[in-house]
């Protein structure tokens, strides 16, 4: 074989080559398939390879040039792959972007500061009225039931009063008897300064007697010494002073004893009115005991958990019902520690009655003085063995505003969503310039 045959069969291979590679020179893409038609055929070569021949022993410029065309596809090629690569990361950043958009939007909104607090785990509380006897006795009468509208005063359960009566009776009877005795006294008082001034008049009488006793002895003596009288007359006129000196005595002491008497009279007087006074405090006790088998309702309200039947005889603080006063429920909404920050008295709050799906209207009455964990029976103690940290809740008070129908429906215990309305208000601030607390619950003294 020639070198112009072997030239030619190289051509051919790298002509090949090119075609089977899909790779295009610039003028071979701009020209589409005319490129492909303007490529030299076999004919082409064998009339060139006599020529060919001629430059076996050195390069031609075709050898040259295809040379830099190899080259140049080369270089083409790299690019086309790293074209063919760069669209394929795009996907991967474009994930990446909103990946991390993504967390910052939700990072953004756990942790933003929030000026509605919300919390589920609020429930609706009333201070009810527990209905219990304060004496013991059958019952005899309960004319109402469970669900009922009553009034303050409306009659709730009644007792036998018939033993409450005997002892009203009988205190009734003793009081008056010691009143008698104690007007007796009184009677007495009033006699002795009679009395009194009667021995003062006997000591006067007594006194005179004695005098003349004494001038009679004294005449007596001097008769007898000089023989006048006789024994028997001087001897009777010193027993009569004797005498008279014993009289006299004895209207002293008398006067004395009714001086005294008037003291004790007065003692027994003060006596007998205190025994009145317990008499009088035991007839009033026994007339409250008699009306204490009545039972009224101190509250307006629903009356609720009756437990009493007629005929039942209970006890002193045995529970009968209760009254529940529908009218004066709040809500109690158990918030974390960390969401009191911008919590304080008066802020307006929406309630969510999951019971009816109404919206109602409240106020914030007070942040407690103590979480929920501190008046537990058994309370938490974090100063011996390991400590882990646990955000406490407390019960904030919720009152509900007045002027509002549906606030009728709401029932003790009902589950309720709270939302405080903070504005993002600066608590903190506000309490380090004025003394008043800010969180605690305001009076009308306070407004």
């Amino acid at each position: 074989m020639s070198e112009a045959d072997k030239t030619d069969d190289r051509d051919g291979e790298t002509s090949g080559a090119n075609g089977g590679s899909g790779h295009k020179s610039p003028q071979d893409r701009n020209s589409g398939d005319d490129g492909e038609k303007s490529q030299p055929s076999k004919g082409d070569y064998d009339e060139t390879g006599e020529e060919a021949g001629d430059q076996a022993g050195k390069p031609s410029q075709d050898e040259t040039g295809k040379a830099q065309e190899d080259g140049t596809d080369e270089l083409r090629e790299n690019e086309e792959e790293k074209s063919k690569q760069v669209p394929r990361r795009w996907p991967l950043i474009t994930a990446a972007l909103v990946i991390v958009v993504s967390v910052g939007v939700i990072l953004f909104v756990i942790f933003r500061p929030r000026p509605n607090v919300w919390t589920n785990d609020a429930y609706v509380r009333v201070h009810y009225a527990t209905i219990a006897p304060r004496v013991s006795g059958q019952v005899v009468a309960v004319p109402v039931d469970n669900n009922r509208e009553v009034k303050v005063g409306d009659l709730l359960a009644r007792l036998d009063p018939g033993d409450y009566q005997t002892a009203v009776a009988g205190a009734q009877a003793q009081l008056e008897r010691d009143e008698a005795q104690s007007a007796d006294v009184s009677a007495n008082i009033e006699r002795q300064p009679a009395l009194i001034d009667q021995a003062a008049a006997e000591v006067e009488a007594a006194r005179a007697r004695l005098g003349f006793a004494e001038v009679d002895a004294r005449r007596y003596t001097n008769l007898a010494t000089t023989g006048a009288g006789t024994n028997r007359q001087h001897q009777e006129a010193d027993a009569n002073l004797v005498a008279a000196q014993a009289s006299l005595r004895s209207a002293q002491a008398q006067l004395t004893a009714n001086r005294r008497q008037l003291d004790v009279l007065k003692a027994q007087k003060a006596a007998s009115e205190a025994t009145v006074r317990a008499d009088r405090s035991r007839l009033e006790q026994a007339n409250l005991n008699l009306s204490y088998t009545h039972l009224f309702a101190p509250v307006e309200g629903m009356v609720a958990q009756r437990s009493v039947q007629v005929g039942n005889v209970v006890s002193p603080g045995a529970t009968l019902m209760t009254v529940v006063p529908l009218a004066q429920v709040y809500v109690e909404a158990n918030y974390r520690e960390v969401q009191l920050e911008h919590i304080r008295t008066g802020q307006p709050v929406t309630i969510y009655v999951d019971a009816y799906d109404i919206i109602l209207r409240g106020r914030v009455n007070a942040v407690p003085a103590a979480s929920g964990a501190t008046f537990s029976p058994i309370p938490p103690n974090n100063a011996t063995g390991n400590f882990t940290k646990i955000v406490q809740r407390l019960p904030v008070r919720v009152d509900i505003e007045p002027g509002q129908p549906l606030a009728r429906l709401l029932r003790a215990g009902f589950s309720v969503e709270t939302t405080v309305h903070t504005e993002l208000e600066d608590v903190v601030a506000e309490q380090s310039r004025t003394e008043r607390p800010v969180t605690e619950r305001r009076t009308v003294t306070d407004e």
